[in-house]
């Protein structure tokens, strides 16, 4: 499943027991705080909690702002409503990219029983969730026998099939921009397939984006809690847990720098030139989507975080902790981080052209250059890591 992969040979390491300004916001500069070597272990997986509780409080702010505008939409459904309800999507999607980096390490968004797979699944058979060009009367939506509540569509998501999305961000997108035909922008979904009389079941469609919405918000105040300070949840191990905490941070790091965004991310759709292997497809939202993933990285590696508020979280990092054995490693690894923000950061939308064309097509070049550097980078991370003492990290690209 593209939202539980985990790099080749990570999971026997698991241990058994607003924001336009966000776009253009520069990278967190490297800490200075400490002297290399200053820091400890737990004083780095400490910081990191307080990373990963301000990722997530600005992600549900913005995942509630969301909600508040697709509920003015379907009171109002218009074209301006609508609009409302897209750019607040887009914004709430900044935030949560960079939280990306705090997986694949069997935390509390995707452990057994984390509802990743409810948040962030793609991608999308979006004729599972509503009609499509080919199939008009497709989809749950206009089946009247189905029972639209958060329990009946939790339960639906990928059920008999891995792309059979019903939930989270993807399913809300799909809703609010429709399927992508156009080569040029996103999708052209009408507000008047909200209109009771413009389009067959506005009614259920109407309910359908409320109650997705709602559930997502649910998924992520679930997550948020498992972070929040002085509680007895994840967060209060997560602190004790020394050396182990720090090794979980850099399989998360390595594991969405190459299997993840290098690999399920970009090269499945440079390989495929399909549109509908990229991340967010309906929006053309893919390029921001890779450009915060990889700043998500950075956050943790230098301990710093900019938040929606445009104030900053900044502390121990794994950089310090790993310029105490190896100065020269830790400032390679920096710069290599740094270069794939970049990057991504080059990648032009929409997504879906840049992937397609020839080998040297501009386009290509521009995302292959950034999956060789996330490869890199997740070299330097699995060096890193050996530098502090954690070995048997390999971060390999995803099977075919």
């Amino acid at each position: 499943m593209k939202h539980l992969v985990i790099a080749a040979g990570l999971l026997a390491l698991l241990p058994a027991s607003h924001v336009a300004l966000a776009q253009t916001a520069p990278a967190p500069a490297a800490s200075t705080a400490a002297p290399a070597g200053a820091v400890s272990a737990n004083a780095v997986a400490a910081h990191y909690a307080a990373l990963v509780e301000a990722g997530y409080a600005d992600t549900l702010a913005g995942a509630k702002a969301l909600q508040q505008a697709v509920a003015e939409f379907v009171k109002s459904p218009s074209a301006d409503t609508l609009a409302a309800a897209r750019k607040q999507w887009l914004s709430a999607r900044e935030f949560y990219g960079q939280t990306e980096a705090f997986r694949f390490y069997g935390g509390p968004i995707d452990d057994a029983n984390g509802p990743e797979g409810r948040i962030n699944a793609w991608p999308m058979d979006e004729s599972y969730v509503d009609g499509t060009s080919a199939k008009p009367q497709g989809g749950l939506i206009n089946n009247r026998k189905f029972a639209i509540s958060k329990k009946t569509l939790a339960a639906q998501n990928e059920r008999g099939g891995e792309e059979n999305i019903a939930t989270g961000w993807h399913a809300i997108e799909f809703l609010l921009w429709g399927q992508d035909l156009s080569e040029t922008g996103p999708g052209e979904r009408s507000f008047e397939d909200f209109v009771d009389g413009k389009k067959p079941n506005a009614d259920r469609r109407r309910l359908y984006l409320t109650t997705v919405t709602e559930l997502l918000v649910d998924d992520l105040a679930s997550v948020a809690k498992q972070w929040a300070p002085g509680a007895k949840n994840y967060r209060a191990r997560f602190e004790k847990g020394g050396q182990e905490s720090v090794r979980k941070m850099l399989l998360g790091l390595g594991a969405l720098s190459r299997g993840e965004l290098a690999g399920e991310r970009l090269e499945v759709a440079m390989n495929s030139q399909d549109q509908e292997d990229e991340h967010s497809c309906f929006s053309d939202n893919t390029h921001r989507d890779v450009v915060n993933n990889a700043r998500g990285i950075q956050n943790v590696w230098l301990g710093a975080y900019k938040r929606a508020d445009g104030s900053a979280v900044k502390g121990a990092s794994l950089r310090e902790l790993v310029a105490g054995k190896n100065a020269a490693l830790a400032e390679k690894t920096t710069a290599q981080i740094a270069a794939s923000v970049s990057a991504a950061e080059a990648i032009q939308a929409p997504f879906d052209r840049e992937i397609v064309g020839a080998k040297d097509a501009p386009g290509r070049l521009r995302v292959q250059k950034t999956i060789d550097s996330l490869t890199q980078q997740s070299k330097d991370l699995a060096e890193a890591a050996k530098a502090v003492g954690i070995t048997k990290l390999v971060f390999d690209a995803p099977k075919k």
